[in-house]
């Protein structure tokens, strides 16, 4: 009796622990959706059953919100193909007008989170331990929402869902800045950590206390571009919109270079394939049809490796928050 309770006692502190990244990227988190989706189909369980902490900023933000709720990534698919064109539909404006506002209307957004999630969800009601990063344009600091994972963590756990969802994908210029409900106004967390794999790994190690060399890690991207950039431009308009290509590329290979440093590059599974140039966009709903295509092509492609990486044939351990509703 003793040794089998040794025994038990071994796995359990020795067992994997699985970390999911997603990227921000607007509706391009049809990429991600249908990468797991696909997942789904050939292991017949949820993507999030395999997965003991989901981090995810933006667009991925949405997407961990609702695997923690315990919807399927299919489902989740299903969400960007009903309401995308409907999120991203333009607001009509004068010529003059359109330059102070913002393009999307925030409150579409809100009425399809409401819809497919509930408007008093609380965070609290998460099976998964989730990170959600946004940023606080009072304090100029960053905001990340948490589950109760450890027990310092006493307050995002009353947060609802929906604001949750609202504050970490109001990107600037696409929606206006999230109000919460004690005030702060936030923008999207893809500011600062748009590829939260790194944030992932650090979370897990510092605040979790999980041994890095138990952690296996997938990030997932939402397609990319090459950077293009002259290597010799000046002007100013031109690096006014070149700017944020370069510090998008700079902070994912920053968040990348951490998470390879902390548990190693054979342990971090990244999925973002290469895209030509304005292949796709934020906003660009009409490819909702080739972003499906290209994630289910992807997870075709990769799921052996993420078989033997990540061993499907085991569920998540349940989580159990430190406060709770």
């Amino acid at each position: 009796m003793g040794d089998g309770l040794n025994f038990m006692l071994y796995f359990r502190e020795t067992r994997m622990k699985r970390i999911l990244a997603i990227d921000g990227g607007g509706i391009k988190g049809v990429f991600s959706a249908s990468f797991l989706a696909s997942i789904e189909d050939a292991t017949g369980h949820r993507a999030c059953d395999f997965f003991d902490l989901i981090v995810g900023s933006s667009t991925g933000g949405i997407l961990a919100l609702g695997l923690g709720l315990g919807l399927s990534a299919s489902e989740l698919l299903r969400f960007y193909e009903e309401y995308g064109h409907e999120i991203f539909e333009v607001q009509k404006y004068g010529w003059l007008k359109k330059w102070f506002v913002c393009q999307y209307n925030q409150d579409r957004l809100r009425f399809a989170l409401e819809k497919k999630i509930g408007s008093d969800i609380l965070l609290g009601h998460s099976k998964k331990r989730l990170v959600i990063p946004a940023f606080n344009l009072d304090t100029g600091q960053v905001h990340i929402y948490k589950t109760s994972h450890h027990q310092h963590l006493e307050c995002d756990y009353k947060c609802k869902v929906v604001d949750v969802a609202l504050a970490t994908s109001a990107a600037p210029t696409f929606f206006q800045s999230f109000r919460s409900s004690n005030g702060m106004p936030l923008i999207d967390g893809g500011v600062y950590a748009n590829n939260p794999t790194g944030m992932a790994v650090v979370e897990a190690i510092s605040i979790l206390g999980w041994p890095k060399e138990q952690l296996r890690v997938l990030s997932l991207g939402c397609t990319s571009e090459p950077l293009d950039v002259r290597r010799h431009a000046k002007g100013r308009f031109y690096w006014a919109v070149k700017s944020t290509d370069v510090f998008l590329k700079a902070q994912s290979s920053l968040s990348l270079g951490t998470a390879y440093l902390l548990v190693g590059h054979d342990n971090v599974k990244r999925i973002d394939p290469i895209v030509s140039n304005h292949r796709f966009a934020l906003d660009k709903v009409k490819e909702i049809n080739s972003l499906k295509g290209m994630g289910a092509s992807e997870a075709r492609n990769h799921l052996p490796s993420l078989r033997k990486m990540f061993d499907f044939n085991v569920i998540a351990e349940n989580f159990e928050p430190s406060h709770k509703i």
